[in-house]
C-alpha cells in the first residue's frame, strides 16, 4: 500500500497545483513567497539554497519571459489583485517551480480577453518535453491559445470521451448530449 505524501512532498516532487480562486497571503511578499518555495524544493533536492540577490537573478529572467512588471515581486502573495493578476502571478510561480506536472484549474476563469491572451501565451512559454500539464477548463476560448494533445470531456466526476481538441468545438455547439450513449 502507497503512503499519502505531505502536500510539500508532493510539490517537492514537481507537483504544482494552480487554484480556480487563488489565495490572498497578507504580510507576504510575491519575492519571499517564491524564494521560500523554490528553495524549499532546493532544499529536498540536496540542493544549496539560494540567498536573495542569487534568487533575484534567477527570478528576473522569468518575470521578463513572463512579460510581468518587476512591482509584482514587492506586493503581498495576491493582496488586492485583479483576477488577472492573481492568474499572472500563479504562472510567475510555475516559472519559477519548473513543475514536472502542473494542475492549472480554471485558469481562464475571470478572466478578460487581453488577461487571457497573456496567460496562455505565458503557459506557451513554459511547455517543454517531460513536463505534464493538465488543464481544467469550461469554455473553448482557452483551448484556441494553448493547444492541447488530448481532450478529456468530463462530466459527474467521470470521463465521458476522450480525444483530440475537436471535442472541444462539438462540446460547445452541442452540449453534453453529443456525447451520451445512445
Amino acid at each position: 500500500r502507497r503512503r499519502k505524501r505531505e502536500p510539500e512532498e508532493r510539490a517537492h516532487a514537481g507537483l504544482f497545483l494552480s487554484c480556480q480562486a487563488p489565495i490572498e497571503i497578507p504580510g507576504v511578499s510575491n519575492t519571499d513567497f517564491m524564494r521560500m518555495s523554490y528553495n524549499a524544493k532546493r532544499k529536498a533536492k540536496g540542493e544549496p539554497e539560494l540567498d536573495p540577490l542569487e534568487f533575484y537573478s534567477y527570478l528576473m529572467p522569468k518575470l521578463r519571459q513572463l512579460n510581468m512588471d518587476p512591482s509584482f515581486l514587492g506586493r503581498n502573495v495576491n493582496e488586492g489583485f485583479s483576477g488577472g493578476e492573481k492568474k499572472r502571478n500563479e504562472i510567475l510561480q510555475l516559472a519559477v517551480l519548473e513543475a514536472e506536472m502542473a494542475l492549472l484549474d480554471e485558469i481562464d476563469s475571470g478572466l478578460d480577453v487581453d488577461a487571457l491572451r497573456d496567460v496562455a501565451a505565458a503557459v506557451n512559454g513554459l511547455k517543454r518535453p517531460n513536463a505534464g500539464l493538465l488543464m481544467i477548463t469550461h469554455y473553448k476560448r482557452l483551448l484556441d491559445l494553448i493547444e492541447p494533445d488530448i481532450i478529456h470531456i468530463v462530466q459527474d466526476g467521470k470521463v465521458i470521451k476522450t480525444g483530440d481538441k475537436s471535442l472541444s468545438s462539438i462540446l460547445e455547439d452541442e452540449g453534453f448530449t453529443a456525447f451520451q450513449k445512445a
